[in-house]
């Protein structure tokens, strides 16, 4: 291998390098994000149904889930898009520099590949994928429903932040629903 293709594999190994850490950082944020709704939806309910109860502390919620659930799905997807780029982009790189054909490509970086192969990865996607819609989209919904329920009359203002919430987590919810990553293989 000459000098210049060393320097270049070189480059890439430092790429993935990076790529992962960058990876493994946002993976921990985004899970987290799952124990910090939980958490701050823990506090909201208990000011909104606790002793000296305030049920328009409810309204807080669906805006919890909204900017929780944004977050969450905007790191997801950049973890996803990380993964592609390793799996097409660099893979390929790579694969260039060392004179791997296209078929004994998926050699390198092999687990990026190999991981998204396994038999049950498509249920496991499935169900975290229901965790996602019930943690950041039905809980905020159920928010609003019990809102309504126990606050029969409400003005215009109140309303219109009610609707405006419904669609936001609507949005939130078919937005999560298209970055789920169900795919197997490459």
């Amino acid at each position: 291998m000459t000098d210049e293709r060393q320097k270049m594999l070189n480059v890439y190994l430092q790429e993935y390098g990076k790529l992962k850490d960058e990876q493994a950082q946002r993976i921990g944020f985004r899970d987290n994000l799952l124990y910090v709704t939980l958490a701050l939806f823990g506090t909201v309910l208990a000011f909104a149904l606790g002793e000296k109860a305030n049920p328009y502390g409810l309204l807080v919620l669906p805006w919890v889930s909204l900017v929780l659930g944004w977050t969450y799905l905007v790191n997801d997807q950049k973890i996803s898009a990380i993964g592609r780029y390793i799996r097409y982009k660099l893979v390929d790189k790579v694969g260039g520099i060392i004179g791997k054909t296209n078929t004994d490509i998926e050699s390198i970086f092999g687990w990026e590949i190999a991981h998204r192969g396994d038999k049950r990865r498509k249920q496991r996607k499935i169900e975290q994928l229901i965790i996602d819609e019930i943690a950041f989209v039905f809980s905020g919904l159920a928010a609003l429903i019990a809102f309504r329920h126990m606050v029969s009359q409400v003005n215009g203002a109140i309303q219109l932040l009610c609707l405006v919430e419904l669609v936001l987590l609507i949005v939130l919810g078919v937005e999560i629903l298209r970055y789920a990553d169900l795919a197997k293989g490459r």
